[in-house]
């Protein structure tokens, strides 16, 4: 059983090194001529614009279910800003010491963050296996990712410790009966994204 993740295409904040969270910005050019090899049988996406988009773009022929769940980190008050915009604020510099007690203001706890992630992982792992597929792709953001594979992937690593680039994806791969007892997959892949041939 495969499970791929991939992280939305880079946007205009992103470029901006803007906190971006559940606001919304639109993917770059460069982002819109990525592509990839793979398919799977089914695509669940984050419902924000950057992710339907990139599946679109990945995936063309798919229909995503969309998940809320998905989304990346509500970064409250803070989304739009840069570090230079918020490095003299004392909440702020506390939440980079200590982002697990900390929270942005009007944002969501990390503990929020991971439980709603979880239930989102919870959705599609019901779905995948009431449905008897063998594979389904995740569209999502660098900080679901970056959770779910500090709970799944074979090599057990923190949260921080993990990267989630917008060039790459990766393919959990599980054996069905360790998916049913939420154990971790057997095998993570990379899997690269490449520019579009034009010509």
């Amino acid at each position: 059983m495969v499970i791929a993740l991939f992280r939305h295409g880079v946007t205009e904040a992103n470029k901006r090194k803007e906190y971006l969270g559940w606001n919304d910005s639109p993917i770059t050019a460069e982002s819109k001529a990525i592509s990839t090899t793979k398919s799977y049988e089914c695509y669940f996406s984050s419902d924000l614009q950057r992710c339907i988009d990139t599946t679109k773009i990945l995936f063309p022929n798919s229909n995503p279910f969309l998940l809320e769940d998905l989304r990346e980190l509500n970064f409250g008050k803070w989304e739009g800003k840069t570090y230079d915009n918020l490095r003299e604020d004392m909440l702020y510099r506390q939440w980079l010491k200590d982002p697990v007690n900390n929270c942005p203001p009007e944002g969501e706890s990390f503990d929020a963050f991971t439980k709603r992630v979880q239930d989102g992982w919870n959705k599609i792992i019901h779905q995948v296996l009431t449905q008897s597929k063998q594979s389904c792709a995740v569209i999502t953001h660098g900080g679901v990712i970056r959770y779910l594979l500090s709970k799944y992937a074979p090599e057990k690593k923190d949260f921080w410790d993990w990267q989630a680039r917008h060039s790459q994806g990766f393919e959990l791969i599980f054996d069905r009966e360790a998916l049913r007892r939420v154990d971790r997959c057997t095998l993570l892949l990379e899997v690269p994204l490449t520019a579009k041939e034009h010509g």
